[in-house]
């Protein structure tokens, strides 16, 4: 089986995927931030480094799938393919931070992979307001994360949005998480696997 979770920056994809990898005993698939070479001259400079970016993210993520699939486990993502695909690298060309020429050849590249790669059997979308992820932003204290503007974070909202609006690939829960304190709230949480526990009981 295999969970993923989708989010905006900030969102908590890291910490609910730590709690529900140990909750499930599932063995968690967490996006490579720290191994990543490009993040720290991205937010340097977006528009020289925003290609090589998603490149890398995209490269990460497909051998991650395929890794997904030929594990036999049951596994739980932070982060899905189509975030690269369809919010951050359009976001980026939107604002003028990746030519054309870059984008037509990431989509490219994508639409090649996508037609190897499967959908998860279920994805959890952390729905979150601006204030909630610049609180969250600032409180685990990335250097690189310092120039995340408000405007940045909004538009990839925007984009979230409007993606999980028309998502249809398969299961798919909706978390606010708003009001919700994961870490220090074992009710919070619960009520999180509640949700999953009514979602995965189709599943098997």
């Amino acid at each position: 089986m295999h969970i993923a979770i989708a989010g905006n920056i900030g969102a908590g994809k890291t910490t609910l995927t730590s709690l529900l990898a140990k909750h499930y005993k599932w063995e968690p698939h967490f996006e490579s931030v720290a191994e990543n070479p490009y993040l720290d001259d991205f937010y340097g400079s977006m528009e020289r480094w925003s290609f090589n970016l998603q490149i890398y993210f995209l490269n990460s993520r497909f051998r991650q799938i395929l890794e997904i699939r030929e594990s036999g486990k049951n596994i739980i993502q932070d982060r899905t393919i189509y975030e690269d695909a369809h919010i951050f690298a359009p976001n980026l060309h939107a604002m003028g931070l990746m030519t054309n020429r870059d984008f037509g050849n990431y989509e490219t590249l994508f639409d090649l992979m996508e037609r190897l790669v499967s959908p998860p059997d279920l994805l959890i979308y952390l729905r979150a307001s601006i204030p909630t992820l610049v609180g969250q932003i600032h409180k685990r204290g990335r250097d690189f994360e310092n120039t995340i503007s408000i405007d940045y974070l909004s538009r990839l909202n925007e984009r979230y949005e409007a993606w999980i609006s028309k998502y249809k690939k398969g299961k798919l829960l909706i978390i606010d998480i708003d009001n919700l304190n994961i870490v220090d709230s074992p009710e919070d949480l619960g009520s999180i696997i509640d949700r999953i526990d009514a979602q995965i009981h189709g599943l098997f």
